[in-house]
Order: C-alpha cells, then structure tokens, then sequence
C-alpha cells in the first residue's frame, strides 16, 4: 500500500473538511441568531417593563400633583364651599401656601423623571415665592431652567427674571429676559418678554424702553401687548 495519499483521497478530505466548516459555520450562525433573538426579547421585555414603570409613576404623580393643585387653589374662609364640601379650606393665605409647598415638594422629590413632578417643582417654587424665601426659589428655578422640557425651563427662566427685578438685580433681570425673548418658547412668547424688559428698563433707561415699545408695536401691530406697549410709551413720555 502506497504510503503517498492519492489526489482522489486528497481532495476527498478538502471536500470532507469544507462541509465541516460549513457544519460549524452554521451552527455558529444559528446560534449567534439565537443570541440575537433571545437579547432583543430581553430588551423588548424590559422596555415593556420600564414603559409600565414609568406609566404607573406618571399616574401616581398626576393624582399627588391634583391634590397639590387643589391645595394651591383652596378657599379661604371658616367653612367649605357646599358646592364642593372635599374642597380644601385654610384660616388664611399663609396657611393655604404652606400646605401647598408641602404636597407639591412631595411630588416633586418622590416623581422627580415624571412631568408632573416637574411641574410640581415649578409650583413648589412660585409657593416659596409667596412666602417670599427668594433664595430658596432661585434654587428651585435653576434646577427646572437647566432641564429638558424647554416649556417649563422657559418658564422658570421667566420667574427668576421677576424675582431680580424684584430683589434689586435688574442687570441679573435683563439678562435673563433678552435671552428669554432670542429664544422665545409658546408659554413665554416674545412679545410677552420684551414688554416685561421694558418694564424694567423705564427708570434705568427710559430711551432703550421707549425703543422697545416701537419694537413692540412694530412687530406685533394690532394686538392687546401693542396697546400696552403703547401705554409703555405715554408713561415714558415726561422723561424722554
């Protein structure tokens, strides 16, 4: 028997190692599929889940904000409103705000990825505003300012702009506001903003106020902020 291996058994282990490797191939690919298969139900699974988690947080928030809100608005007086006897009643205003601040807190810490969490942080703030602890409503206002939801940043950027004006920062206030009214949002619209600006530049600079009621008038002729634009500019009239 020769000891050389003849072309023919050659070449019949080349076609017997190939259709190994093609085995192997397959089977790897099939398995690899399955990985893939089983990864994608896992993550499906867990959106699933997370979607849920999420839905029931938003959920649960929206009623704790409901209760907050009827706190906010509650009636003050001795007795309910026989209308509605489950509506809340203080003794007085200061009362009312703080019970208010306390739920709305509460969401807010408890819910803080939902957007009703996110609003009740908003509300927390304008709460410490009535109780007029500004510094505690600028932290409050910059931590809504620097989020996601462009509507309620915008809204808070505004009310930090009213608590400047109101604590002897108008340089802080107009900065805010010029931005504000660059980059205007649907709740903070640009007319809306540069009225305020002028508000606050009437006494410090009278000339840049009157411009921006011509702007006003300008831009948006025929409107409820044009004429008030217009009172603006008769207001200014002595001084300039």
């Amino acid at each position: 028997m020769s000891d050389h291996i003849s072309r023919k058994e050659l070449k019949q282990d080349k076609i017997k190692e190939t259709i190994e490797h093609g085995a192997e191939a397959v089977i790897s690919h099939g398995q690899f599929t399955l990985i893939v298969v089983f990864v994608a139900l896992v993550v499906a699974l867990g959106y699933g889940g997370w979607r849920f988690y999420v839905d029931r947080q938003t959920v649960e928030a929206s009623a704790a904000f409901d209760i907050g809100m009827k706190a906010y608005q509650g009636r003050i007086g001795s007795a309910p409103d026989p209308a509605d006897p489950n509506e809340p009643v203080y003794p007085d205003e200061s009362a009312r705000v703080q019970d208010a601040l306390q739920k709305f807190t509460k969401v807010a810490d408890k819910y803080p990825r939902t957007n009703p969490g996110k609003l009740a942080r908003y509300y927390s703030a304008l709460c410490l505003e009535d109780l007029e602890r500004h510094n505690q409503v600028l932290e409050e206002l910059k931590k809504i300012s620097g989020g996601s939801e462009k509507e309620l940043a915008s809204m808070a950027q505004y009310q930090m702009a009213v608590i400047y004006s109101r604590t002897g920062r108008p340089d802080d206030a107009v900065k805010t506001l010029r931005a504000l009214a660059d980059k205007p949002s649907v709740f903070v619209s640009r007319p809306f903003v540069l009225l305020e600006l002028a508000g606050i530049l009437r006494n410090s600079s009278p000339k840049e106020a009157a411009s921006i009621y011509q702007q006003i008038k300008k831009e948006f002729p025929d409107t409820a902020i044009a004429d008030q634009a217009d009172r603006g500019l008769d207001l200014l009239s002595p001084k300039s």
